[in-house]
């Protein structure tokens, strides 16, 4: 593997950990076995068909529970256990045979976009429930899916245009994030508000021009 694509593969499948763990390994799987792409030899493991039939049934699990407003948040929270440190492993996974440094290298970076990737889809969806309809996360899990599939077989057939959009996708995070904190702490804020029993704030009042003047101070 030559080293522009063995670092489109470690950003692939730490990104792409980071949304869907499960669509990752099946998408690398099933590209390995059909030979769509030459597994690094630490990732070949992800070709058995046990793993690949694992691969497959926890993602339509999570296919499912991606689609329930509020289960999604829900399971966001348990992967964040998951997806970043098995998005280090096979981001470690896809340089280790070059040189056990580099793996170790590649697995920093595959843990770091595992976390940003994650953490981005997390805040997005739960800013996301805070809409009673169903169809924006319908459709925001779908796209993350097509995203994930779409996303590694870019790394691995066009490693040079999946390293420019990762390099775009990271500036974008760097640009969203705050503001989805943001969001996040007034939800949060409000959620605690309700739990304690307290009214809401009152919006506050434009300001407009003064009617009355203040008197003068007297001596």
């Amino acid at each position: 593997m030559d080293p522009v694509s063995a670092i489109a593969l470690t950003l692939g499948v730490g990104w792409a950990s980071g949304i869907n763990l499960y669509a990752a390994m099946l998408a690398l799987g099933l590209m390995g076995a059909t030979g769509a792409m030459a597994l690094p030899p630490d990732l070949q493991l992800l070709a058995s068909p046990i793993v690949i039939l694992a691969a497959g049934l926890m993602y339509a699990v999570e296919f499912v529970a991606d689609k329930v407003p509020g289960v999604d948040s829900g399971w966001d929270a348990l992967h964040t256990f998951v997806r970043i440190p098995a998005g280090a492993l096979l981001a470690a996974g896809s340089a280790w045979s070059i040189d056990p440094s580099i793996g170790l290298a590649a697995g920093l970076v595959g843990g770091t976009l595992a976390t940003a990737a994650h953490a981005t889809k997390a805040s997005t969806r739960l800013v996301i429930n805070t809409s009673p309809e169903p169809f924006s996360n319908w459709g925001a899990s779908i796209g993350e899916d097509i995203a994930v599939f779409a996303g590694l077989w870019a790394a691995v057939q066009h490693p040079w245009v999946f390293i420019v959009l990762m390099v775009a996708f990271i500036a974008l995070v760097i640009w969203l994030l705050p503001k989805l904190f943001r969001v996040m702490g007034r939800i949060f804020r409000r959620i605690g508000r309700w739990l304690n029993g307290g009214p809401e704030p009152a919006p506050a009042a434009p300001a407009g021009p003064q009617s009355v003047r203040d008197p003068p101070n007297r001596p």
